[in-house]
């Protein structure tokens, strides 16, 4: 059952998208840059463009922003074929830093208009959340965004946010790989229209040496990375895989040519670690600010 409002629309050799709640449409699958080294951020996206990606997922926080923009203006695509997504940093919550860190972006990336922009973690011990929440909500009434979501919030976030200012994020960005499922936070998300979006969706490599899903890419001829982003597309994810590598984007692209079984899927289900499987840090108690 997809974790989100609407189901995914899949044809061969086409990445599927998703319907957001505020009516726009999201790649399914799109390509991640954090930790991608600023001097190499443009050859990077340029190879995941030529592998088919058109989802590109930065964050200011990544100091990387000027890379995508320089992939974006030189791939020789049209605009509107790309979907660029950015983060606001944790340390400018306030309206007026949120704004001036927005125009930044968006200098970086040399847009008019932005996609999709995130709350990138609530930091909670700042309290400031839904100051910047109310921030992103201007900026798309302005029209400098398409859609507006959230990174990292847990239910609590999400009923704060969505109790003080009527306006329901689009997505919720989090940490969700096999290991790693969140149930839970899924159906919560689930009832509440928004999408769910996976960063570390090969769980930071470990996943990747597991024997099961190992066997399960062996009978389709295809590797354990692109069984786990099949099992992605399947629950109804946005998955973002990360790689620097043209050969390891073109086959995180390369999975539209087979199809998990029910009882595969169910194999996948069993993988799930709950809390000792999470590899990054809990947005509860994460309050570092950057």
């Amino acid at each position: 059952m997809p974790a989100t409002a609407a189901a995914a629309t899949e044809t061969p050799n086409q990445v599927p998208h998703i319907r957001l709640s505020d009516g726009n449409s999201i790649p399914q699958l799109g390509m991640g840059v954090w930790e991608v080294d600023p001097k190499v951020t443009a050859r990077v996206v340029r190879d995941g463009i030529d592998a088919g990606f058109r989802l590109i997922d930065t964050a200011e926080g990544y100091d990387n922003e000027a890379g995508v923009g320089e992939a974006i203006r030189s791939c020789g695509l049209p605009r509107g074929e790309l979907f660029i997504t950015s983060k606001l940093r944790n340390g400018a919550h306030d309206r007026d830093a949120a704004l001036k860190s927005f125009d930044a972006t968006m200098a970086a990336l040399g847009l008019e208009q932005l996609d999709m922009f995130l709350i990138h973690w609530p930091v909670p011990a700042q309290d400031k959340y839904v100051e910047a929440w109310r921030t992103l909500v201007e900026l798309q009434q302005q029209g400098r965004v398409k859609s507006i979501g959230v990174s990292n919030f847990n239910a609590e976030h999400l009923e704060r946010i969505i109790g003080e200012t009527g306006v329901t994020p689009v997505v919720d960005q989090i940490e969700m790989h096999p290991y790693f499922q969140q149930a839970d936070k899924l159906e919560m998300l689930r009832h509440k229209g928004i999408a769910v979006e996976c960063y570390s969706p090969l769980g930071h490599g470990e996943v990747l040496k597991d024997k099961v899903v190992e066997g399960i890419g062996k009978a389709h001829g295809k590797s354990v990375a692109q069984v786990v982003i099949r099992w992605h597309l399947q629950m109804g994810h946005i998955a973002i895989p990360r790689s620097v590598h043209a050969e390891r984007l073109r086959e995180n692209f390369d999975v539209f040519d087979f199809t998990l079984s029910d009882d595969e899927m169910r194999q996948m289900a069993g993988l799930d670690k709950g809390e000792a499987g999470r590899t990054g840090s809990n947005p509860a108690t994460a309050n570092f600010t950057f």
